[in-house]
C-alpha cells in the first residue's frame, strides 16, 4: 500500500523544501511536483492534500505560474501559502493586486474565526510576511479566519472546496506558531496517520543508489570531511560496499587537522578506499588575484572536478561521481522543480560542475535538510563528532576570506578559527551554536600593538556565530560576552596581523550565512 502523500505544488519558493521538511517532521511523507502538476500524475501517488508554494512571481502576470484547474475535482484538502493563496483564489474568481507597500519580516496575526486550520493558535501570535501582492477581493465564497494590521484576509477558507489560504510563510522558524498550523492541516484537515519515518529514508536512499549504478562500476565519492559528505560515503558504503572509492582533496582552503580526522574516520572505522590528494598548491595559484566570490566558487568547482578527473584515472571502472549536495544548496543555486526560483549565490557542488562531468552524478542528499542528514548519520554509523560537526561550504576559506586568498590569509583565518571553536567548546557552547567561525576583512584597522602605533597589515575578524535548525533561515546567536571577549583576546594576541574583531549580528534573511 502506498504511504500517505502531502503534495507541494513549487511556484519558486526560497522556503520550499522547508515546507516538505516541516511536512516530513510530523511523520508524514511530502513530495514536490511542479506547479502545472496535471491530476493523472498526483494520481499515480496516495495524495491526501496539496500544499501549494510562495514564489516570487505576481498572481495576476501573463507568464505567471499557475496549478492546473483540474486539481480541484481530485477533493483533497489544499493550502496555499503567499503566492499559493493568491493563484488558487484567483483561479476561483478573487481578485489579486499590488498591495499600498511591500510587506516583509515580522507582524501580529490576529485570530477572527476558529477554524481546525488554526486550532491551539493563541488569540494574537506573530507572523512572517513577504509579500509584494495581496488578494483585495473574495467576493461571497471565502471565510476570513485571521487578519493583520496591513493585511485584512491573512488567513481564509472556501466555503464550499477545501481550500484553506495563508498570506505568511508559517514554515519559517520566525512565524512560531507555524508549525501547529501545518500539523492541523496535515492532521486534522488532511487526516493523516504519521506512519513514515527516517529509517525508512536509509532504506529507500540506499535503493536508490543501487538503481543508479551499473554492475561493475566504481563510485567516487568527494569526501569533505563534513557531515554532509561524511554521511553520503556512509550511505554509499551501505548501498553498494566494495564500490565506493573515496576521494578527500586538500585544496589548501580547509578547517585544521581536517586530514587526519577523515583518514581515523573512513579508513580506519569504516575501512573504505580512501585517495588523499594534496592539491593545495593548485586551487590556491587559481585564486590568485581573484576577488569577486562568484569567480572564486567557479574556480573552486572547476578545479574541484579537474582534482577529481586526475585521482579518477587511478582508479578502475570509475563511472560515477557522488557529492553531498543538500536542498538548501539546490536552493540558494537557483534550481527547482518549477525553474522560477531566483538565485542567490553559486555553491560550488551545483553550479561549479562543468556541462562535460565526465562522470554520472550521484547526489542522494538533495532533498534533505542537516538535521535530516544527521538522523541518517546516526543511524549509519558515524560517530558523533562527525554528525555534530559544524557546517563548512564547499569553497572552504576562500568564502570567509574578503578579496584575494592567500597561503598567508588562509592560515591566519586557521588560527582563528581554531580559536573560536575552542572557546565555544570549553564553554558548553558548541551544539547550541548550528555554526561558528570567522571572516578575514582585509581592512586595515588603527590599533595600539605594544607601545606603537599599528595600521598597515592589520585587519579585522567577524565573529559569525548563528543558530539554526535548517539553514534556510538563521538568527545571530545572543551568546555570553565573555566567550566573546575570550575569543577576541585570544585572537588579537595569538594570530598575527590582527588587531581588531568585531560581532556578526545580522539574521538570515536578509543577510546570507556566509559572508561571500
Amino acid at each position: 500500500m502506498l504511504q500517505q502523500t502531502i503534495a507541494i505544488l513549487d511556484f519558486g519558493s526560497q522556503y520550499l523544501q522547508l515546507i516538505a521538511r516541516r511536512v516530513r517532521e510530523n511523520q508524514v511523507h511530502s513530495l514536490i511536483f511542479a506547479p502545472d502538476a496535471s491530476l493523472d500524475e498526483l494520481k499515480k501517488h496516495n495524495i491526501i492534500g496539496i500544499i501549494l508554494s510562495g514564489g516570487p512571481s505576481s498572481a495576476y502576470a501573463e507568464a505567471a505560474p499557475q496549478m492546473h484547474p483540474s486539481l480541484f475535482e481530485l477533493g483533497v484538502p489544499m493550502l496555499g501559502i503567499c503566492y499559493g493563496m493568491q493563484a488558487a483564489c484567483r483561479q476561483l474568481g478573487a481578485k489579486v493586486e499590488a498591495a499600498g507597500h511591500r510587506e516583509y519580516g515580522r507582524t501580529r496575526l490576529e485570530v477572527v474565526e476558529q477554524d481546525s486550520l488554526i486550532a491551539h493558535l493563541p488569540k494574537e501570535t506573530p507572523v512572517w510576511m513577504s509579500h509584494a501582492d495581496i488578494v483585495s477581493e473574495f467576493g461571497d465564497d471565502f471565510i476570513v479566519l485571521g487578519r493583520t494590521r496591513s493585511c485584512p484576509n491573512a488567513v481564509v477558507k472556501h466555503k464550499q472546496r477545501p481550500l484553506y489560504g495563508v498570506q505568511f510563510h508559517p514554515e519559517v522558524t520566525h512565524t512560531p506558531e507555524g508549525g501547529q498550523l501545518l500539523r492541523n492541516f496535515v492532521y486534522e484537515i488532511c487526516g493523516a496517520e504519521g506512519t513514515w519515518n527516517p529509517g525508512s529514508i536509509v532504506d529507500q536512499l540506499a535503493e536508490e543508489i543501487r538503481g543508479q549504478i551499473r554492475p561493475n562500476s566504481q563510485v567516487i565519492c568527494g569526501l569533505s570531511g563534513g557531515v554532509d559528505s561524511s554521511v553520503t560515503a556512509a550511505l554509499l558504503n551501505k548501498a553498494v560496499p566494495g564500490k565506493v572509492s573515496c576521494i578527500f582533496v586538500d585544496n589548501g582552503l580547509l578547517r585544521g587537522n581536517e586530514r587526519d580526522r577523515v583518514e581515523s574516520v573512513f579508513k580506519g572505522h569504516f575501512r573504505m578506499d580512501l585517495h588523499v590528494v594534496n592539491a593545495a598548491d593548485r586551487f590556491l595559484s587559481k585564486l590568485a588575484g581573484v576577488t569577486d566570490p562568484e569567480e572564486k566558487r567557479i574556480r573552486i568547482g572547476h578545479e574541484f572536478i579537474e582534482v577529481f578527473k586526475d585521482e579518477a584515472r587511478r582508479i578502475p571502472n570509475a563511472h560515477y561521481l557522488a557529492q553531498g549536495t543538500l536542498y538548501p544548496d539546490v536552493i540558494e543555486s537557483g534550481q527547482s522543480v518549477s525553474g522560477t526560483t531566483d538565485k542567490i549565490k553559486r555553491h560550488h557542488n551545483v553550479g561549479g560542475l562543468p556541462e562535460e562531468l565526465g562522470f554520472e552524478l550521484i547526489e542522494p542528499l538533495r532533498d534533505l535538510f542537516k538535521d535530516e542528514v544527521r538522523i541518517i548519520g546516526e543511524l549509519l554509523g558515524l560517530p558523533e563528532e562527525t554528525i555534530w560537526r559544524h557546517p563548512f561550504p564547499g569553497p572552504g576559506l576562500a568564502v570567509r576570506i574578503i578579496g584575494e586568498v592567500t597561503h598567508e590569509r588562509c592560515e591566519r583565518l586557521r588560527k582563528v578559527d581554531q580559536i573560536i571553536i575552542e572557546e565555544i567548546t570549553a564553554s558548553g557552547w558548541y551544539r547550541k551554536v548550528a555554526q561558528a567561525f570567522g571572516v578575514l576583512v582585509p581592512v586595515s584597522s588603527v590599533g595600539v600593538m605594544g607601545d606603537g602605533r599599528a595600521y598597515h597589515d592589520q585587519n579585522v575578524i567577524a565573529i559569525r556565530l548563528i543558530e539554526s535548525t535548517d539553514f534556510m533561515t538563521a538568527d545571530w546567536v545572543h551568546i555570553d560576552q565573555t566567550i566573546l571577549a575570550a575569543a577576541s583576546s585570544r585572537i588579537t594576541n595569538e594570530v598575527p596581523g590582527i588587531n581588531r574583531v568585531v560581532y556578526d549580528v545580522t539574521s538570515k534573511p536578509p543577510g546570507t550565512i556566509e559572508w561571500e
